[in-house]
């Protein structure tokens, strides 16, 4: 994946400005930065959602329907009526179409997903009746039925215990050690640190790009803080924002 001069914003009002860089097959990398800095709305650009103000985004061959993207948890309505089983298993949408049923060994694939990520036995569970820690892993579930080369995730571990971060950021490696591409934008610089080989500073331009060491060094920070007006508080959540022009 290559970005050229990518300007991206909304109501032709930059929120990210002429970020050049690559991202190579395969990746974890963390997208960190101050709020506002407008990593979320990089996130959709990738994922196709957002339109470049300037320059391009080039994707190399991975097509939208091979993006899977789990949003923020709060962009998601949990009332809705329907069954975890049901809400994972809307994962396979574009391997059966809306209107094939599912076979035996597609609904195996299902309770694989939810054991895999600690959900077995809830499957005939109301989506509204779990906590925030089972409905993010409800979420995985749906984003691994998905079986995509690329997975973007945005801010995926907030308010949810500590046991949850750990066993999905266990499937993260795993996606990873598969040979997908995982891009996540995160607030946790120390779980950053520990999880991600590469991370992109974001500050409404880049800001640096690289190992994670390197790039979450003192006067990087420092600097994104100079540049977003966050004044002397650590950079918060990665802030996002991509507009897809080209494949």
């Amino acid at each position: 994946m290559r970005f050229d001069n990518l300007t991206l914003g909304y109501n032709r009002h930059p929120a990210v400005h002429h970020l050049h860089g690559e991202v190579t097959a395969g990746s974890r990398l963390a997208i960190v930065g101050p709020n506002g800095a407008g990593k979320s709305t990089l996130l959709k650009a990738i994922a196709g959602e957002l339109r470049p103000l300037q320059g391009r985004l080039e994707r190399h061959g991975v097509q939208r329907h091979q993006i899977a993207y789990l949003t923020q948890q709060a962009t998601l309505d949990s009332s809705f009526p329907i069954l975890v089983h049901d809400f994972v298993a809307m994962g396979l949408w574009h391997k059966i179409g809306a209107f094939s049923g599912l076979d035996q060994a597609l609904r195996q694939r299902i309770l694989q997903a939810l054991d895999r990520v600690g959900l077995s036995g809830l499957q005939k569970r109301p989506l509204g009746s779990l906590s925030g820690g089972q409905l993010q892993r409800a979420l995985f579930a749906r984003v691994m039925l998905q079986d995509a080369p690329l997975v973007l995730l945005d801010e995926p571990y907030g308010a949810i215990d500590g046991a949850s971060v750990h066993d999905l950021a266990a499937v993260v490696r795993h996606w990873h050690a598969e040979g997908r591409t995982v891009i996540a934008v995160l607030h946790d610089l120390e779980h950053v640190r520990q999880e991600y080989p590469e991370a992109l500073l974001l500050a409404r331009e880049l800001v640096a790009r690289g190992e994670t060491t390197s790039v979450l060094s003192e006067s990087n920070l420092l600097r994104a803080r100079q540049l977003a007006g966050g004044g002397d508080k650590e950079v918060a959540a990665p802030i996002c924002h991509i507009d897809e022009v080209g494949t």
